[in-house]
């Protein structure tokens, strides 16, 4: 009896660990009201998004099976490890920081559900000076890359402290707002002090 209780307490160990892992960067929209939305599926008072009709946001790869911290180190050159939400405090004397988004940046974000829950994603286009795209990956909390997706600055001191992001899967702004820790800028502070 003993070898069958310790097997399933292994087990369900074993299946905590796993969605643990699979859920520390991902992000899952919080419902939209209808009366939220505008009369394009818009959450009322964001604008819809800059992008061209012809290059979408959209999942590139639903199998990648990839979480958000590999895939932004391996896409921008921040050589930093662990999960996502040490990577603003990891950063400070290594690379710089800051609240301006520029191609080739980390976005820090954190705060889904509580604060020991971050996500990374890669600024490729800064838009304006509210909205950039950024590729990220596991943001749908299945492993897939996302690219060309819609980041909006809600902060009321536009500073980029608080973010929503474009939800793929309903064509609209996602419901929640998200806090976040700024950029991580991709050359370090040595490589900027020689030059």
């Amino acid at each position: 009896m003993s070898i069958l209780w310790t097997h399933r307490t292994v087990r369900a160990l074993a299946l905590g660990l796993m969605a643990a892992v699979l859920t520390a960067c991902a992000s899952t929209p919080a419902p939209i009201s209808s009366s939220a939305l505008g009369r394009h599926g818009n959450i009322a008072g964001l604008p819809r998004p800059p992008f061209d009709p012809d290059s979408p946001p959209r999942v590139a790869d639903a199998r990648a099976r990839l979480q958000c911290v590999p895939f932004a180190r391996q896409q921008s050159g921040v050589e930093i490890y662990g999960d996502a939400n040490t990577w603003w405090r990891q950063a400070a004397g290594r690379y710089p920081r800051s609240n301006s988004p520029a191609p080739g940046a980390v976005l820090v974000t954190r705060g889904f559900n509580t604060t020991t829950r971050g996500h990374v994603a890669v600024v490729t286009h800064v838009e304006s000076s509210r909205i950039i795209r950024v590729d990220q990956a596991n943001w749908l909390n299945n492993g897939e890359i996302s690219v060309g997706v819609p980041v909006i600055d809600v902060s009321p001191d536009n500073d980029w402290s608080q973010v929503r992001v474009w939800h793929i899967p309903g064509g609209h702004w996602g419901g929640r707002v998200y806090v976040a820790e700024g950029f991580i800028h991709p050359f370090t502070l040595m490589a900027e002090l020689r030059s």
